[in-house]
């Protein structure tokens, strides 16, 4: 009998390690073609979809220095990493400019932390977006002290506090919430909840609020899937992933979701968010705007002439990122729960 479990463990073990193998293949298959994409257009990817390459570079960092030497097939998918790092930073340091940039990589890795499902769910969220861009931006500066020359790091004001701790907002205002508290722990600020004296919040903790606004984004990603992923919210559905991802909350890293990225992928170009009736160089914020009145306002959107989506392809390749660590840090995926 003893022989028997231990067959059966061995066969089970194999099985895993088979299939976290197929899985990391998939993503770097993925990667590569991202890197393709980089190299023929870096001059003309924006902002937003750098800082999603500049996410990936930290993180294929991060995997090559962890990875583990276990056998000759992981040997050579680590070799792989490496010259997708290469091939990043060549290109990349073209576009050094955007480390000054208030979005500019926030890595804390896949901590494992579960949210036990939808436990911290608003009862009603706002329709339309509660966060003003300019006042996230200039919130964000204040936290990393890039808000001049040697500034001081770590200010605070009352009314960044109160924006960045409202509840019921959806969308894109949750990710920046979510990033706010992230940056504030990345630069050990410990005045985030300083002075807000509302009897509802005495107990909350700069970690309390992670987790209220990834259940959200969680909850957010379960019923975009469930209307149906379009090109309209699939951004939404991949920036979800990728911060919530590197904020340390393992149950974005799905098998399912991972399948859905990789669908989003354009195969000819590499891209992400391709439309491929899309003929002018740029479309102006003035005119998403008009697309979508009063709803999800994707930050500085640029598509370019092959109908590619900057923001959307820096934030997928960023997702990836996040997978590809925790698929190496998570011994057993068939123990992942897909939904």
């Amino acid at each position: 009998m003893r022989a028997s479990w231990l067959r059966l463990a061995a066969v089970l073990a194999l099985f895993s390690a088979v299939s976290r193998a197929e899985v990391i293949d998939d993503v770097l298959n993925s990667l590569a073609r991202g890197a393709d994409f980089l190299e023929r257009q870096h001059e003309h990817i924006n902002l937003d979809g750098v800082v999603g390459y500049l996410m990936l570079q930290a993180e294929l960092k991060q995997a090559v220095q962890s990875w583990p030497h276990s056998d000759p097939v992981s040997w050579s998918q680590r070799s792989r990493a490496v010259v997708l790092v290469r091939r990043l930073s060549r290109f990349l340091l073209l576009r050094c400019r955007v480390r000054a940039d208030p979005h500019v990589a926030v890595l804390a890795g896949p901590r494992l932390l579960e949210l036990h499902r939808f436990q911290f769910s608003y009862s009603s969220t706002l329709t339309s977006e509660c966060y003003d861009e300019q006042l996230s931006d200039k919130c964000l500066t204040l936290l990393l002290g890039t808000w001049k020359q040697n500034g001081t790091p770590c200010i605070v004001t009352k009314q960044c506090r109160d924006m960045m701790t409202r509840f019921g907002c959806p969308f894109y205002s949750l990710s920046h919430q979510l990033l706010y508290f992230m940056i504030g722990n990345m630069k050990g600020c410990t005045n985030l909840l300083k002075g807000d004296t509302r009897a509802s919040r005495l107990n909350m903790t700069e970690q309390s609020y992670q987790r209220i606004f990834c259940s959200n984004m969680m909850k957010t990603n379960q019923d975009l899937l469930t209307d149906g992923l379009g090109a309209l919210n699939a951004d939404i559905f991949l920036e979800n992933i990728l911060v919530c991802g590197l904020a340390g909350f393992s149950d974005f890293y799905k098998v399912d979701w991972l399948q859905h990225i990789l669908r989003l992928q354009d195969l000819e170009v590499g891209c992400f968010g391709r439309d491929r009736n899309v003929v002018s160089e740029r479309i102006g914020e003035e005119l998403l705007e008009q697309l979508q009145p009063h709803h999800r306002v994707k930050r500085r959107e640029k598509v370019l002439l092959d109908g590619c989506s900057s923001h959307m392809t820096g934030v997928a390749v960023g997702a990836l990122g996040g997978y590809l660590n925790y698929y190496l840090t998570e011994q057993d995926i068939t123990k992942r729960p897909l939904s």
